[in-house]
C-alpha cells in the first residue's frame, strides 16, 4: 500500500495527516474550517483515497494558515506515498458537472510545479470560508507535490457548486494519475527515466 504520514508544527498550525492512495474513500477530517472539511471529504471519496486530517490552527485570525498548510501537507503526503513514481499512469483528467457548473481538471505528475487556475468565483465567502483560499490550497499542493495542474471552470454560477466541482474533479483526476499502469508497472513514466 502506498501510504504517508505527515506532521507539521508551526506557530500558526499543528497538523497531522495520513494518506493512503490505494484506499476506499474513507475520510476523517477535522481542520477547524468547516467548508474545507467538506471539500476534503469529497476529494477523498471521489479519489478513493483514505485521508485523515487533524489541524489546530489560528482560525481566530482567519482560515488562511490552516488551509494553506493543509495543502502543503497533502502535497507532501502525495510525494511521499508516490516515491519514485514507478509504474504510475502519471496523467489524469476529468470533466465534472455539478448542476449548472462544469469544471475541467487535468494533472501531470511531472515533478515540475505549475498551477493553471481559471476559476471565477462569484461570492467572496461560502459560509465562513474565504473562497480565494481554494486557489491558495492548490498552489500549496503543487509546490509540495510538484505537478502541472490545470483547473478550468467551463460554466457555473453558484460558488459552492464551483468549489465542490473543483475538489471532486481533482479527486477523480489524481485517482487517474496515481493509478498503477500494469503494462508498465516497473517503469518510470518518462523518457528521461526520472520524474
Amino acid at each position: 500500500m502506498r501510504v504517508a504520514d505527515i506532521k507539521r508544527d508551526t506557530k500558526e498550525t499543528q497538523i497531522e495527516l495520513t494518506l493512503c492512495l490505494d484506499g476506499t474513500g474513507k475520510a476523517d477530517i477535522t481542520t477547524g474550517v468547516g467548508f474545507l472539511d467538506h471539500m476534503l471529504e469529497l476529494f477523498a471519496r471521489h479519489g478513493d483515497f483514505d485521508l485523515t486530517v487533524r489541524c489546530r490552527g489560528d482560525v481566530q485570525v482567519d482560515g488562511h494558515h490552516s488551509v494553506e498548510d493543509i495543502g502543503i501537507c497533502l502535497g507532501r503526503a502525495f510525494t511521499q506515498a508516490l516515491g519514485e513514481k514507478r509504474g504510475i499512469t502519471r496523467y489524469g483528467q476529468f470533466l465534472l458537472p455539478m448542476d449548472e457548473t462544469l469544471v475541467l481538471c487535468a494533472c501531470d505528475l511531472s515533478g515540475r510545479d505549475c498551477l493553471g487556475w481559471a476559476v471565477d468565483l462569484p461570492a467572496a465567502r461560502v459560509g465562513n470560508f474565504d473562497t480565494e483560499l481554494a486557489k491558495e490550497f492548490w498552489l500549496a499542493f503543487v509546490r509540495n507535490c510538484p505537478a502541472s495542474i490545470h483547473i478550468r471552470q467551463m460554466a457555473g454560477e453558484n460558488t459552492h457548486h464551483i468549489l465542490e466541482a473543483v475538489f471532486k474533479g481533482m479527486g477523480r483526476t489524481l485517482k487517474m494519475a496515481v493509478a498503477m499502469d500494469p503494462k508498465h508497472a516497473d517503469e518510470i513514466p518518462s523518457t528521461k527515466g526520472v520524474l
